[in-house]
């Protein structure tokens, strides 16, 4: 792991979708890794908060009624252990990408803020397509592993990609090409 300190203003939590639709256990046939990301965003959350660090929330408010991420929903809450406090930003998306329908880069480089490390929901979803996204805009980007998660999927050939499968490669796929990938433990030791 490249030496970094991550006491410094100039380094923000981005906590993406952490919201209640993800507890729910009613997806017939679908599995998730990871089923301890949520508490451990809410740990790096209070850790960053103690650093008096600065902290993003962004959802999802999905476009679709049906949806348990429409805002008309209870799943669209923020998840109970990463509450928003007054103090912080919160910022709501509609596609998969933090950055995208969002003033998240005008809010970044308002507070001259070059580092990012990203926690939360899914792995090979909002967390892969905003990590990219930070990184081709050049900020010193970070994914913390044990702070996401994955959902098994069909593959094109109609047999099952089990969650871990699609979570590790995700992460492979990001790692030293859009981010550095650092467990949460790693992150704790920099703090």
């Amino acid at each position: 792991m490249k030496s970094t300190n991550f006491q410094n203003t100039n380094t923000a939590l981005i906590i993406v979708d952490v919201q209640k639709a993800f507890l729910d256990k009613d997806y017939p046939g679908i599995k998730r890794n990871n089923l301890d990301a949520e508490k451990v965003c809410g740990l790096i959350l209070n850790k960053w908060r103690d650093s008096n660090l600065p902290v993003i929330h962004i959802r999802h408010s999905s476009i679709d009624p049906s949806s348990k991420l429409h805002e008309s929903k209870p799943g669209f809450l923020f998840n109970d252990y990463v509450l928003p406090q007054t103090n912080e930003t919160i910022l709501t998306k509609h596609v998969n990408s933090g950055f995208i329908g969002t003033n998240l880069e005008t809010l970044l480089k308002d507070q001259n803020i070059k580092r990012l490390v990203i926690v939360g929901m899914t792995t090979n979803h909002c967390i892969s397509s905003t990590a990219r996204m930070s990184g081709n805009l050049g900020y010193d980007t970070y994914v913390i592993s044990d702070a996401t998660a994955a959902y098994n999927t069909i593959g094109l050939d109609g047999k099952m990609i089990d969650c871990e499968v699609i979570y590790n490669t995700s992460l492979a796929n990001l790692n030293e090409e859009f981010a550095t990938i650092l467990s949460s433990e790693e992150l704790f030791s920099s703090l």
